[in-house]
């Protein structure tokens, strides 16, 4: 059954105290590294979002076959981590995630001494794999890939003999999380060096540690939008770090041009509405940022500012091609979003009234991002609808009780 959530907000004041999910790409790479490390210690403030359940299940199997659903990280690290573990696994997941490319990973593993097959399409899951001692080498890779092949390999790297070495070409994609993955490593005693486009792990041991998650930043983001899209707000953010390892803290600088401001406060990070300033047009470069991309095209459409995004290749690739579902979408609001060159997302300012829908309805493309950038649309658009409103929960399975804890109605 197709659910949908009514979403109204009768003021534009937003108040409270969030308890923010755990950061899901933190909770994800320390998993494994975890695993890796052959650890006693569980990991602390694990997400409960269904990327990391799926994780974890896994992890914690006594089977060899496994479905990872949607969750895209699952899949690439599993790929790698089973890759090295002894044993003969399969690896399958949705339809969607039947359709998302994983040859890049496949390849660069089978070069290290890996046997992994194909069970359906080539290049794509469900996968064969046949766990088994791997040999390091140098690797060359498209540095414009998905940073999540890279990490799946540098996560395995010190496991692997001789240790490994990536040599990426062409523009490096998300470098923020291929730096986050070697710091978590770090974290556990690894030792590495990112230079230029060069990246080498030698040989060595992981070293078991008490690790607690820290929140998520792309979680938070919602929240920043929120408090620019508010004539008042004060919103305190619950296990946030200002100085933290996840790149998209970078949009605490992004909000300033939108009036809010930000301020540690112990373990928790407070946002302020002050002042109603904007910025004449936004334009960022979103190549280490591309999970905040769909929260600032509704955050400007709705506030009425142009933008010019650059970086957002991956968008393609992700739960839906999310440069199309913005373009639909935000069309519904007047908004004729463009795509100017590939990997950028840009929009002129104009309102087209006379194709706005009187009643808006946004479906979800199986992704939650697109349900939580567009609920907060519900301040200026009442009764805005948000189609199977429960894809949050790969991400933020708390998001709509939040919501509704600062005064949202949600039917």
């Amino acid at each position: 059954m197709n659910t949908i959530y009514t979403l109204n907000k009768q003021d534009k004041i937003i108040n409270g105290d969030i308890n923010l999910p755990a950061s899901k790409s933190i909770c994800n790479r320390a998993l494994i590294i975890n695993a890796l490390s052959y650890s006693p210690y569980d990991i602390q403030n694990i997400s409960d979002s269904d990327d990391t359940k799926v994780m974890l299940n896994v992890l914690n199997s006594n089977t060899n076959t496994f479905d990872i659903g949607h969750a895209g990280t699952a899949m690439r690290f599993l790929t790698a981590f089973l890759a090295k573990i002894v044993g003969e696994w399969t690896l399958t997941g949705s339809d969607r995630m039947k359709e998302r490319p994983i040859g890049v990973l496949v390849d660069a593993l089978n070069e290290l001494g890996a046997k992994i097959e194909y069970l359906e399409k080539d290049g794509y899951p469900p996968l064969k794999i046949w766990g088994s001692h791997l040999k390091g080498k140098v690797l060359e890779l498209d540095g414009s890939i998905s940073s999540q092949y890279i990490s799946a390999l540098l996560m395995i790297a010190p496991a692997i003999e001789n240790g490994l070495t990536i040599k990426l070409k062409n523009k490096v994609m998300s470098r923020s999380y291929i730096e986050l993955t070697l710091k978590l490593m770090k974290q556990f005693g690894v030792r590495s060096y990112f230079g230029g486009n060069e990246i080498r792990v030698e040989e060595q041991t992981y070293q078991p540690k008490l690790y607690k998650v820290e929140s998520d930043w792309s979680g938070a983001s919602y929240w920043y939008q929120l408090a620019a899209l508010s004539d008042e707000a004060n919103i305190k953010l619950e296990g946030l770090r200002k100085q933290s390892l996840q790149g998209d803290c970078a949009i605490a600088k992004w909000f300033e041009q939108f009036g809010v401001s930000s301020k540690q406060e112990g373990e928790a990070v407070r946002l302020t509405k002050t002042s109603d300033q904007l910025p004449k047009k936004l334009t960022l470069n979103m190549i280490e940022n591309p999970d905040v991309a769909q929260t600032m095209a509704v955050l400007c459409v709705l506030k009425k500012v142009p933008f010019h995004f650059t970086g957002v290749e991956t968008l393609k690739i992700k739960e839906t091609d999310r440069i199309t579902a913005l373009q639909n979408e935000l069309l519904k609001f007047g908004a004729k979003l463009t795509e100017p060159r590939h990997g950028e997302l840009a929009w002129d300012g104009n309102i087209d009234e006379s194709i706005i829908n009187s009643e808006i309805s946004i479906p979800t493309y199986k992704d939650h991002r697109m349900a939580m950038a567009f609920a907060p649309a519900a301040m200026f658009y009442p009764n805005i609808k948000i189609e199977e409103p429960m894809v949050v929960t790969k991400s933020y399975p708390g998001y709509w009780n939040d919501l509704k804890k600062v005064g949202f109605d949600i039917a």
